[in-house]
């Protein structure tokens, strides 16, 4: 024997025993739902005493799509999925039916520039090269819905980048935006994994104003930070007029429910050259306390 040839495996592939499983057998045995495969039985794959399973699929799978992008880390937009670009603000105040409509739609026009700010800052990083070994740093990542979000995807297709969009089902209908690269749109039915997968690569994180779902995924992150689950990363608070309208910080110390160091934690900005400015302040920083390179 001159040649030794050692096959990579002698089990056949998942999908090969899947189509054999479905090739036209049909008794009543085969027609049981209990012959189908698990992991092709819906049914089973969906009951309640599943969900773990489930939990981990949707930890897993975009887990692997982000590595067979070369996707190293992301830049995270969070932002309200109701404030529109300027010229939609403007229309909308335009047909504004009453006075408490009319005041709601100006404060849209007000806040609409901020479209323009997360559109511009998602193109600036969209622009850096690949690292070293071919990966890809600060990717624009949202959550692939409308206004603020739609921005980010749009500044990183403006680049001609790709971008990730982490959907989640909603009882409405609800599809991502059109820039999101379509290979890297997700969806999600766990808020909690889609937040998860938010933070896990995300190297700097930018707040616009938004509401409910914009405080929820920020103050998540606020808090893994200020209690050491995760080191700082930049968190940038765009527009502070909006943040200190709505959000009293100082207050908080004075109340001595946090101190005045958390207030360090984030970082406000204004512009997407100010966002940048402080991102590569921040790790220039960083870098001259631990000039070690990251494992």
């Amino acid at each position: 024997m001159t040649e030794t040839r050692v096959p990579s495996r002698v089990f056949p592939r998942a999908k090969q025993d899947a189509e054999t499983a479905n090739a036209g057998l049909s008794t009543p045995q085969t027609e049981n739902p209990a012959y189908r495969l698990a992991f092709q039985d819906m049914d089973f794959l969906l009951r309640e005493d599943l969900r773990p399973v489930r939990f981990q699929l949707e930890l897993l799978k975009p887990q692997l799509l982000l590595d067979e992008a070369k996707i190293a880390s992301t830049f995270v937009f969070y932002g309200s999925a109701r404030i529109p670009e300027p010229a939609k603000a403007q229309a909308m105040l335009d047909l504004a039916a009453d006075e408490k409509g009319r005041a709601i739609a100006e404060k849209l026009v007000e806040k609409s520039r901020y479209y323009e700010v997360a559109r511009e800052l998602a193109h600036k990083v969209s622009q850096l090269p690949v690292d070293e070994n071919g990966k890809r740093q600060f990717v624009v990542c949202s959550g692939g819905g409308p206004s603020i979000m739609e921005a980010a995807n749009r500044g990183a297709h403006d680049a001609g980048a790709e971008s990730i969009g982490l959907n989640i089902v909603l009882p409405h209908e609800q599809a991502p935006n059109p820039y999101v690269t379509p290979s890297l749109s997700m969806q999600f039915h766990y808020f909690a994994l889609r937040k998860m997968h938010f933070l896990l690569h995300a190297r700097a994180l930018a707040a616009f104003p938004g509401g409910f779902g914009t405080f929820d995924e920020l103050f998540e992150l606020l808090t893994l930070i200020q209690t050491g689950k995760i080191q700082p990363i930049p968190v940038l608070l765009v527009g502070r007029k909006f943040w200190d309208r709505v959000v009293n910080f100082e207050a908080l110390v004075e109340e001595g429910v946090v101190s005045e160091r958390d207030l360090g934690i984030f970082t406000f900005v204004e512009t997407a050259d100010e966002a940048w400015a402080a991102v590569q302040r921040f790790y220039d920083e960083r870098a001259k306390q631990d000039p070690s390179p990251p494992v």
